[in-house]
């Protein structure tokens, strides 16, 4: 028997399309949720399940972002044969995202047992929503959101990048939350500190999802929910991104802060009162 039905596949994956790329945390809404359904959260087969549907939201900022992608990978391209094609931004992009990637694969690897151990417990979950919070306002009234995409440096994306790691040690953090706090503590914009993250979550999700996908399908999460938790997720994510894009254009980060601290402070009431287990 499967550890996920269909159904709440289908739940989840709007879950994960929703909150991925908003800086609400994705994985503290899940593990909140599969805590809800009496799916048990430290099952390695649904931990693998919550990463591959991952690959659903990944999916949608490809689709996206399909013209830049092209744009930035053929940049590379060219620059590996053609000396001046070097000196274009497109072609250092490329080279940072990768050099910028490095550190939260690293670290996953590394801390993967304590990862889906001790922090993956809901009171991590409640405490890094709380701090998360806390983090984000302070970048978003720190940042002077004076330098734009093309501003981006190597400095840039290895911070942004390395952020990751907060929300890899502390699911509730949120990876979209480390980083975008990261880019305007950095002075980007709002829209340059979320186009940003996108692309750093390319390849980290993405990698995260295809090594966990052996554990999820053998571990007792059967094809057809794994496929339409993906869908799902895929189809929500693709409307989410449109949306934030043109939301952060025009406003501050404050709705998701007060947001967050609601969601954490609710559940340490459900986890102190006994109604969700840790």
């Amino acid at each position: 028997m499967s550890a996920i039905s269909i159904g709440q596949a289908a739940v989840l994956g709007v879950i994960e399309g929703v909150t991925e790329f908003l800086p609400v945390s994705s994985t503290g809404h899940l593990k909140i949720a599969e805590g809800l359904m009496g799916v048990q959260v430290d099952d390695t087969s649904v931990v693998g399940f919550t990463a591959v549907i991952q690959v659903g939201a990944i999916a949608a900022v490809l689709l996206y972002f399909f013209k830049d992608i092209v744009r930035i990978v053929s940049a590379w391209g060219r620059g590996l044969v053609d000396r001046e094609e070097r000196h274009r931004h497109d072609y250092r992009f490329a080279w940072w995202i990768i050099y910028a990637t490095i550190p939260i694969v690293v670290v996953g690897l590394a801390a993967k047992k304590l990862v889906e151990g001790p922090l993956g417990s809901l009171w991590v979950v409640a405490g890094s929503l709380i701090v998360g919070s806390g983090v984000m306002w302070c970048a978003d009234q720190m940042g002077r959101h004076k330098r734009g995409e093309d501003d981006t440096s190597l400095k840039d994306a290895m911070l942004v990048g390395g952020s990751q790691i907060l929300a890899l040690l502390f699911p509730g953090f949120s990876r979209s939350g480390a980083t975008m706090s990261t880019a305007l503590i950095l002075d980007l914009d709002r829209v340059a500190a979320t186009r940003l993250s996108f692309f750093l979550g390319i390849p980290a999700l993405t990698g995260a999802g295809l090594y966990e996908l052996k554990d999820a399908v053998g571990a007792g999460v059967g094809v057809g929910p794994l496929a339409v938790g993906t869908a799902v997720s895929f189809a929500v994510a693709y409307a989410s991104i449109a949306w934030l894009l043109k939301y952060v254009a025009r406003h501050s980060f404050n709705a998701f802060v007060v947001y967050r601290i609601v969601v954490g402070a609710a559940l340490l009431g459900l986890l102190a009162t006994g109604v969700l287990s840790a």
